[in-house]
């Protein structure tokens, strides 16, 4: 059975597993207080060419911090930066919008959704919202905007420009409101032929960001990353409240070291884009339709239901929606552990 169902049905990437054996009796601080973890941040803060922020001298401004998945890093993010009388702003097919269980507002924080555009929340409508918001006489009855959410790449595997985000970001400092990048996919985004925003970008843009391990070659893990020395006052106090601090730290640390080494993080990633560049060529020459043009490792695909039911004896791939009575429309997703030969093998079956 061939799998394209999603970019985290692998394990991890092999030299993160030989790393974590190679340090496994090492006994090292708890909570992310170990070296591992400390040489992560830097390598990191190089990536993103901003300096890391160190809190003897007050110099320097990116702070960041590991957790273990993207639901919760959402959550924790969302509620530690948000006022008790404040929701989060995000286009309607959001992730925190529709696949995340109400995680959001089990924090007692409203999700406000604004109207999707392949995947992605337009500047001008943003602040015709955030305008409106305040125009109204009833606003002091209302769930204020607190917050900006956003993913790259969105749900539907498009991206925003860089002319995209910036306009984004200067609505989002008009208002006073941080932007948060939720970057699961960050590498697959930023490696797409199509993309002109670069890590550097996203740091300089957002206020909060984070960089996705679970689907991009980690076992586990997300790397936060507040980019204006804002993170939130006594954070690890406050992701322990959330029940979601790791005693052995050590385990994000690793990885995220191992990834951000010798450039892994990026040539994985690029595996991705380009496995699915030959599927989305194979798709086309075969004459199947697509839902909407991605330029990343998520590809929608329109499939008659007969076809459908006779292709998912083989190959596993995610329904998506319905199309109509007679098609549907399914993801089929490659990763950074894809091979040239597992995409030939589905390629044949078409």
């Amino acid at each position: 059975m061939l799998s394209f169902e999603s970019d985290y049905i692998e394990g991890a990437h092999p030299r993160i597993l030989e790393r974590l054996a190679e340090t496994n009796l090492e006994q090292l601080s708890g909570y992310g207080a170990d070296c591992y973890s400390a040489r992560a941040k830097e390598k990191i803060a190089v990536a993103c060419d901003f300096p890391l922020y160190n809190a003897k001298t007050g110099e320097g401004s990116l702070q960041i911090s590991f957790l273990t998945g993207g639901t919760q890093t959402n959550q924790i993010i969302i509620d530690t930066m948000l006022r008790p009388y404040e929701g989060v702003v995000a286009a309607a097919t959001g992730h925190v919008s529709v696949h995340e269980a109400g995680a959001i507002e089990f924090t007692g924080h409203k999700v406000l959704s604004l109207p999707a555009h392949v995947g992605k929340m337009s500047a001008f409508e943003l602040n015709a919202y955030i305008s409106d918001f305040y125009a109204d006489g009833n606003h002091e009855h209302m769930v204020f905007p607190g917050l900006v959410y956003i993913s790259h790449p969105t749900e539907y595997g498009t991206l925003y420009t860089k002319e995209e985000l910036t306009a984004l970001s200067k609505v989002c400092h008009q208002h006073k409101l941080p932007l948060f990048m939720d970057g699961a996919r960050l590498g697959y985004g930023l490696e797409s032929h199509d993309s002109d925003v670069t890590l550097h970008d996203v740091a300089e843009l957002c206020d909060v960001f984070y960089i996705g391990g679970t689907k991009v070659g980690a076992l586990c893990g997300e790397a936060v990353v507040f980019t204006r020395q804002n993170m939130p006052a006594h954070f690890d106090n406050l992701i322990k409240k959330h029940g979601a601090l790791l005693a052995k730290g050590r385990l994000l640390g690793i990885q995220f070291d191992t990834l951000f080494t010798d450039n892994l993080y990026f040539e994985i990633s690029r595996n991705a884009i380009e496995r699915a560049e030959e599927l989305k060529a194979a798709f086309k020459s075969k004459g199947y339709r697509f839902y909407l043009d991605s330029p990343t490792n998520q590809q929608f695909v329109i499939l008659e239901n007969h076809r459908l039911e006779a292709l998912k004896r083989q190959v596993s791939f995610s329904f998506w929606e319905k199309y109509d009575d007679t098609h549907t429309v399914v993801r089929f997703a490659t990763s950074w552990a894809t091979t040239k030969e597992k995409v030939a093998e589905l390629i044949a079956l078409l």
